[in-house]
């Protein structure tokens, strides 16, 4: 997948602003130690905080292969996390009405690359501003800054799902790789959040939801629902 490299260029990249700053505070050391002053003593544990910050970079910023299913049916986590809000809401920007929700909380230690939960072609790409509340409170969704990207499904037409990323207190960044018109496979990378957020997935009312709150999902693997159909739909309503 294309954008396999791209958390680890993003990781690169942060890791690098902050060995400037590393290279200032050993310029500062070495005229330091010339001088015989205690600020050379400072400037090192600052570069050993800045190895310690790079190990834990490159750690957050790991992108596994994801093991995706092949079942046509199948609709995949499209984040790393903890599963704590399932529910029914209104999607109006792309969805159009009332859909389900899964709310995935991401921590810090959890992968923050999102993938697709299905096949699809994107169709709608928005990025909105907003707050940056603690990612702890499934409200921050309808506050927090977010980007939402809608997928037209490939494998059942007309069908359609969509993404929210959404920052957290700490992470005030979101990368999105995709664009309208892209064609992505079930599993395909995303985008990424940096540094603890949330993300939710909103499927049509027909899908059968397979997870339920405090389940912990892999992104790009765990199944969190399957399609179902109106006729199933209204079965299942008669039948209860």
């Amino acid at each position: 997948m294309k954008e396999k490299a791209k958390a680890f260029v993003a990781a690169r990249c942060i890791i690098g602003r902050a060995l400037v700053w590393l290279l200032i505070w050993l310029a500062g050391a070495v005229l330091a130690l010339w001088l015989k002053s205690a600020f050379a003593t400072v400037a090192l544990a600052v570069a050993g905080v800045w190895l310690l910050f790079s190990a834990f970079t490159f750690y957050f910023f790991r992108d596994p292969e994801p093991r995706v299913p092949t079942a046509p049916e199948a609709v995949v986590a499209p984040a790393h996390g903890l599963v704590d809000c399932v529910d029914e809401t209104t999607e109006l920007e792309f969805l159009g009405g009332p859909c389900r929700r899964i709310s995935i909380f991401l921590s810090v230690l959890d992968v923050h690359v999102q993938n697709a939960p299905v096949a699809g072609k994107i169709a709608f790409v928005k990025h909105r501003s907003g707050q940056f509340l603690s990612a702890l409170k499934t409200e921050s969704a309808e506050f927090n800054e977010s980007v939402l990207i809608g997928i037209e499904s490939l494998e059942q037409p007309g069908e359609r799902m969509a993404v929210r990323q959404i920052a957290g207190v700490i992470a005030r960044r979101i990368v999105s790789w995709v664009g309208v018109g892209d064609t992505v496979a079930r599993g395909q990378r995303l985008g990424l959040i940096q540094f603890g957020s949330r993300c939710d997935l909103f499927l049509p009312l027909t899908a059968q939801i397979q997870v339920k709150p405090g389940d912990r999902v892999v992104s790009g693997e765990t199944v969190v629902a399957t399609r179902g159909s109106a006729e199933h739909k209204l079965n299942e309503a008669g039948a209860s």
